[in-house]
């Protein structure tokens, strides 16, 4: 039975559903997929494509269901093969030995037993002539797409839209597709194909009109977007318009269209669509450890607070419940302002307010600053701020010490993580200088961080993830003594060295225990799934801290290692539970277990 005669017979089948609906007898249903000489890849794409084998799978089973998922078939199945280059095919669909297409779906059997899918792929077909043209200035055409290489509509299609969109990025945003001249050739196995495509004009940039319901001022979306109005067109350009105004977090819908006709003046305009997300969202989180009790969070956003998009961000953090330290915690907002710089800059105004009750240092401090923020890709932001601290501590050199500085926060981050809250391949680098002068006899000096994580997949798709973690840590200029507690580095717990009390390596300071001026991290994870659902980890990290502003060889480290455990929740990331106990070092015993959501890194 030919393709032709199939689709005749589906037509009429088409026309006689809706007026016509037998009921099946419950049969057991045997279907199967035979294609003598195809490789055993194509073979598999057959059966997981076809709308008949997949059938009782899907709850169909009366006869006028089978006899359509058949006719169906006879389309998807040559389409498949005419996309491997395949253009002689013969495919028999056999319901009970009778040929699906010559089947009258008014009069359909009573029941169906057995369906029969044969495929004879025919021989493979070359390119016999293989054009297309115009091609814009410095693109090439496919080395694929060339007489003598196999043909099949995959090589088509992908080179008519590799045409289509060096056109688009030359800036002619109208190329159409013109005349299509393909045919096979039989005899020879061979494909001819001459595609003529139609660039139309180049093009500039015109206006972006502003459309949806959105409490964004229009002058505030103008200037967060950066239209590039006069530019020659440029899909990429298009693309970060919508980007820059999908960052601010505020839209639940940007959509940035080009107009079908041009403007007499070679411009073409864009319709900009919106939509707004709920103004306010409020979140929660919870981890708890062994040692340092129960830590809540909440967290207040306001996505448009002033009508411009500002995003305002209000923290609450309470620590420490039922934990071995004092109960401390934090407050804090952050207000984003997108439209005060330019596209991909940003304003922001901080503020914090904290009490830290540690077991080596006490601590009630304040910021507040002002900075900018780079956005310089999806992957990539850098910004600085500046600030006014105030601390007032009591650790290992007394109590009541104050100190009083203004800083230059300045910090990057750089993700190129698959997935931001359970990576299985990538990386992701963070680090930051913060450049302190003292006020009120406070000294001056500097801080540096770094942040710097790792994965391997090893060709398993996710099922075994090798994790590695370097941190490093460093404080120049004051002594010791003369640096705020907030400022220097202990190890232990769950963001350093699992196993070892929290913050509990440090340097001796008589009775005491002060933090270091220089700190070095190292962690690894192996994960492997166990389900789709359920992970096991086995991990070890080791952490060293320095008097000094660079970790020695006499500087003092410890080490823990464990067992965990992940229930992936979906998009929260993974439920984390982790088992550890201390391996080197003297600054803790016994077990230590940590609950949190996310991977440890």
């Amino acid at each position: 039975m030919t393709f032709k005669g199939a689709f005749c017979a589906l037509s009429r089948g088409l026309a006689a559903a809706g007026f016509l609906f037998a009921p099946g007898l419950a049969t057991a249903l045997e279907a199967t997929l035979t294609a003598p000489g195809a490789p055993e890849a194509l073979t598999k794409r057959l059966e997981q494509s076809s709308a008949s084998l997949s059938a009782p799978a899907r709850g169909l089973d009366s006869p006028l269901e089978l006899l359509s998922s058949a006719l169906a078939d006879y389309r998807t199945l040559v389409q498949i093969l005419y996309g491997e280059g395949y253009f002689s095919p013969i495919v028999h669909i056999r319901l009970d030995g009778r040929e699906a297409a010559s089947i009258d779906p008014i009069q359909t059997p009573p029941r169906i037993d057995r369906i029969e899918i044969t495929v004879e792929t025919g021989p493979p077909f070359r390119f016999g002539t293989a054009r297309i043209g115009p091609i814009a200035p410095g693109s090439l055409v496919p080395p694929e797409f060339a007489a003598g290489q196999p043909a099949s509509t995959r090589v088509i299609q992908t080179t008519v839209r590799g045409g289509v969109s060096s056109w688009r990025d030359a800036g002619y945003p109208k190329v159409e597709v013109g005349d299509q001249r393909i045919r096979a050739r039989h005899a020879e196995a061979e494909l001819d194909a001459e595609i003529r495509l139609l660039p139309g004009p180049q093009l500039r940039f015109g206006q972006m009109h502003i459309q949806g319901d959105t409490d964004v001022k229009t002058d505030a979306i103008r200037r967060i977007a950066g239209f590039p109005t006069g530019e020659i067109y440029s899909p990429a350009h298009v693309q970060k318009v919508g980007t820059r105004l999908r960052r601010t977090g505020t839209f639940n819908l940007v959509s940035i269209t080009e107009r079908e006709t041009p403007n007499a003046d070679g411009t073409l305009d864009f319709d900009a669509t919106f939509e707004d997300l709920p103004k306010r969202r409020i979140s929660f989180g919870a981890e708890l450890s062994s040692r340092e009790g129960l830590d809540l969070s909440a967290v207040w956003i306001h996505r448009n607070l002033l009508g411009r998009a500002d995003r305002l961000r209000l923290e609450a953090t309470v620590r420490n419940l039922g934990g071995t330290e004092d109960i401390d915690g934090r407050i804090g907002f952050r207000l984003e302002r997108p439209d005060r710089l330019g596209p991909d800059d940003s304003m922001f105004y901080i503020g914090e307010a904290e009490r830290r009750n540690r077991t080596h240092y006490d601590i009630t401090r304040a910021v507040l600053g002002v900075g900018a923020r780079r956005t310089f890709s999806d992957e990539l932001y850098a910004e600085a701020a500046i600030g006014l601290n105030y601390g007032d501590a009591t650790d290992a050199f007394g109590s009541g010490r104050k100190f009083r500085y203004f800083g230059l926060d300045t910090s990057f981050e750089w993700d190129k993580r698959d997935d931001k809250v359970s990576a299985t391949r990538g990386f992701y680098v963070s680090g930051g200088l913060l450049p302190f002068v003292g006020i009120s006899g406070t000294k001056s000096g500097a801080q540096l961080v770094a942040d710097g994580r790792g994965y391997w997949d090893f060709g398993t798709d996710g099922r075994l993830v090798l994790a590695g973690r370097l941190q490093i840590g460093s404080v120049f200029g004051p002594s010791l003594s003369e640096i705020s507690p907030e400022l220097l580095f202990f190890s232990g717990g769950a963001g350093t060295v699992r196993g070892q009390p929290y913050e509990s390596l440090g340097i001796p300071v008589g009775a005491n225990t002060a933090g270091g001026r220089s700190f070095l991290g190292l962690s690894t994870e192996v994960r492997g799934k166990v389900t789709e659902k359920i992970s096991l980890v086995g991990f070890y990290d080791f952490g060293m801290v320095g008097e000094s502003a660079f970790v020695g060889s006499g500087s003092d480290s410890h080490a823990g290692a464990g067992l965990g455990v992940r229930y992936d929740l979906g998009g929260f990331g993974p439920l984390r539970f982790d088992l550890a106990y201390p391996t080197s070092g003297s600054t803790g015993d016994g077990l230590q277990f940590y609950i949190g959501i996310g991977q440890a890194f």
